[in-house]
């Protein structure tokens, strides 16, 4: 199948998702109408930001629950955009990792367009057991490394999810670092270091 076909496919089976499984859509669009009415355009921070492309717009519109087979089609069509590392390697420098998931900065309306950007991710995450503010949106990663080890598949895995997260679970919370741009791939080899790592205190 052509990408053209899969794209169109793709789209067909979303109208036909949104047809029979749409949640509250007058509510969905009043939401929208309200945030591009009082939200203005500053710096970097466009409106564009509002655009949600297929895979956000039926994960809005069927409440984070689209049907099983649109869902696994459209996983493997975001899988397919994981670049992983020409090079093979994954892993990083963990120490370099969390710096990373201690910072936020970067892609708002004051920082400048281009700046290397943190990945904030202690704002959903249990880390390191020495940062004791963390969010609790996604899971706790405390040990994950430990638990369930650090092998190639791991490695993939975990370097995968970060790149793209929908490519896994295609209603997820997780932003997509690497699919959207934000994290380079040295960075998210750090990150993969600083959860898979036996030397990171993540995994002490």
């Amino acid at each position: 199948m052509t990408l053209a076909a899969s794209v169109s496919l793709t789209a067909a089976l979303i109208a036909g998702a949104c047809t029979t499984a749409m949640v509250a859509p007058d509510h969905h669009a009043r939401a929208l109408e309200i945030i591009k009415r009082d939200f203005k355009p500053r710096g970097q921070a466009g409106l564009d930001r509002l655009d949600a492309d297929p895979v956000q717009a039926i994960c809005n519109r069927t409440d984070n629950t689209p049907p099983v087979s649109i869902a696994h089609q459209m996983q493997n069509e975001q899988l397919a955009t994981v670049a992983y590392p020409a090079d093979g390697v994954l892993m990083g420098d963990w120490k370099k990792g969390e710096k990373l998931a201690q910072s936020g900065k970067g892609f708002t309306w004051k920082d400048k367009p281009g700046l290397p950007v943190g990945g904030n991710c202690y704002n959903c995450h249990q880390i390191s057991p020495k940062e004791l503010s963390f969010g609790t949106i996604g899971p706790s990663l405390f040990q994950i490394g430990k638990i369930r080890g650090n092998t190639p598949e791991m490695q993939k895995y975990v370097y995968g999810k970060i790149y793209n997260s929908k490519a896994f679970n295609l209603c997820s919370e997780m932003p997509r670092f690497g699919h959207i741009g934000a994290l380079d791939s040295d960075q998210i080899k750090d990150l993969v270091a600083l959860l898979l790592d036996p030397e990171s205190p993540v995994n002490k």
